[in-house]
């Protein structure tokens, strides 16, 4: 069983992001941007858009932190992503997720320009990756696709079970996973809740990808042996014995599942770190765009 280590594979790419930095600016280039809007207190997104703003520092990009309170309006918050969509300054930005529950998520992301949506949520670039055309990939599938490829994990011809489909993780995935290039070519089915024989197409897959938000639903029993397994879960269970007073779990039970796996993802650890490094990946690529077009 070999680790899927997401911490050594954010930092490799976070190194030849900086050394493309550093190119840019030789060549008199403008460093990327990347700005964040954050509604409200939410303690685990304040820590999310903490740590992509560090991550900025890390590799040299400019970054922008816009913190508005839980009682800000749709109104309001449209306004201020219309003043990010026309700010030549920012190369891509994001509206943390989830908002309160009295502003429209749909909406938000809609609202985004597709050519600054660095997070792949809008329609428009939805659309593209269904249709196999160039844009935007949602962070977390692009950061697993970018996992594959670094541990040349074979993926042409293999059984692949996406266990979940939100549009965030699962159905991009699936989609990324089913296309005709590496990674990818694989046979996928996506499986949720309302799937029969679950158990079944589990223990045929070679690759599954966990992402239906359930910890440690995934157990020893579910697996084949040799399985590649990706965990992309991650919750907060109560846990006594910790001063913060919870623990992270995966979507996997790791000490069942590991030692069947050919390789699994670690959480934490794992793809959440790969996620951060491909919302970079995704600034970088849109700053790119951006000023070849001028």
């Amino acid at each position: 069983m070999q680790l899927l280590d997401g911490k050594l594979l954010s930092q490799q790419i976070k190194l030849e992001i900086a050394e493309q930095v550093r190119t840019i600016k030789i060549n008199g280039g403008k460093k990327p941007c990347l700005a964040a809007i954050l509604v409200g207190n939410n303690g685990a997104s304040e820590t999310y858009v903490a740590s992509k703003v560090k991550s900025c520092q890390e590799v040299g990009f400019d970054s922008k932190l816009i913190k508005l309170p839980a009682d800000t309006t749709e109104r309001e918050l449209l306004t201020e992503i219309n003043k990010l969509n026309n700010d030549d300054q920012v190369d891509g930005f994001i509206v943390q997720l989830p908002l309160p529950k009295h502003i429209r998520e749909q909406k938000i992301i809609e609202a985004i320009s597709p050519e600054k949506d660095v997070d792949g949520f809008h329609p428009n670039n939805m659309g593209k990756l269904a249709l196999g055309l160039d844009g935007f990939v949602s962070a977390t599938p692009n950061g697993i696709i970018e996992m594959l490829k670094r541990y040349n994990i074979p993926t042409e011809g293999k059984n692949c079970v996406v266990l979940g489909r939100s549009n965030i993780v699962g159905t991009p995935m699936s989609l990324l996973m089913s296309r005709k290039a590496y990674p990818g070519n694989a046979t996928v089915t996506l499986l949720h809740s309302k799937s029969e024989q679950l158990r079944e197409h589990l223990k045929n897959a070679d690759i599954i990808i966990a992402a239906i938000g359930i910890p440690e639903f995934l157990k020893g029993n579910m697996v084949k042996e040799g399985a590649v397994v990706v965990d992309v879960g991650i919750s907060r269970v109560p846990d006594a014995s910790k001063k913060s007073g919870f623990t992270l779990k995966g979507d996997v039970k790791f000490d069942e599942v590991a030692p069947k796996c050919s390789y699994i993802s670690p959480v934490p650890g794992g793809v959440g770190l790969m996620t951060v490094t491909s919302l970079l990946l995704n600034t970088l690529k849109a700053a790119t765009r951006r000023h070849a077009d001028k």
